[in-house]
């Protein structure tokens, strides 16, 4: 029986076991406890509350405004929802990149008002100390390489990371370096799949992809993307497995015509 199959609650060193077996990890985002519910019932390996929730639940076109008052807000919703899955929120823009101390603030305020399992950060060397200083205290990280959507405007722009070999010898000095400094797990976004695959080789800890390949040692999706809720975002990574933005919009039509018809309520449905 798998590792999956057998626990029967996902924590850090699950991830490290199934890593050390060779069986993938499975990891969507989620925001709320409906939806956090499902994919916990579901099996779901690891839920992160992810920094996402600035887009696609408030609508916002980066992650950047999103406040660390809001992520935990989200992260209560989904911890009360699972008995499963280990759960990890993302630190916003702004909550940690000041020093380490401010990151550690932070990180404990995501684990004792939330209830969370461990946070999720962004960068390499330069968050090391903050990395050291969060594992120090207890809780537990996963970094957060390649595409960087806290440093979009540093970027510019959302195309594939490093693919040029100084960009991706970097890559990969940073991973090992947040290795060392405790990370237990990290995501790579949007990188060649090579590269991915290597970076998976060469690290101990478990390493996620969104765009990273099939090498690595699971993989993560954004809900409202997989679902299908997402109408106008396609990169070549995404696989949809529903198209609930028709579903739904179809079921809303329905709705009103059956209002305006007078078909809704019939007698079967009023008291």
């Amino acid at each position: 029986m798998s590792i999956h199959g057998e626990i029967k609650r996902v924590t850090t060193h699950t991830l490290q076991s199934m890593k050390d077996h060779g069986e993938k990890i499975s990891m969507l985002t989620a925001y709320d406890f409906s939806m956090a519910r499902i994919f916990d019932d579901a099996g779901i390996d690891v839920i992160l509350v992810g920094d996402s929730a600035s887009n696609v639940m408030a609508g916002h076109e980066t992650t950047l405004p999103i406040t660390l008052d809001q992520m935990i807000y989200h992260a209560q919703s989904v911890v009360r929802a699972c008995k499963r899955c280990l759960i990890i929120v993302d630190l916003p823009f702004g909550s940690y990149q000041g020093n380490s101390k401010e990151a550690l603030i932070s990180s404990i305020r995501i684990m004792k008002e939330a209830g969370a399992h461990g946070i999720k950060l962004e960068g390499g060397e330069e968050v090391c100390e903050s990395i050291k200083r969060i594992v120090g205290a207890g809780v537990p990280v996963m970094g957060h390489l390649g595409l960087t959507p806290q440093s979009i405007y540093k970027f510019g722009t959302y195309t594939v990371r490093a693919r040029e070999e100084a960009e991706a010898e970097m890559l990969l000095r940073n991973a090992k370096a947040l290795q060392e400094a405790g990370c237990f797990s990290l995501v790579l976004e949007k990188i060649p799949a090579t590269l991915g695959a290597e970076v998976a080789a060469q690290l101990k800890i478990p390493v996620i992809g969104i765009g990273a390949g099939n090498g690595v040692d699971g993989q993560v999706l954004v809900m409202h993307d997989m679902l299908g809720i997402t109408k106008n975002f396609s990169p070549r990574f995404l696989r949809r497995y529903l198209n609930l933005y028709e579903a739904i919009s179809g079921a809303t039509t329905q709705y009103i015509r059956d209002i305006k018809s007078r078909d809704f309520p019939n007698e079967k449905e009023q008291y």
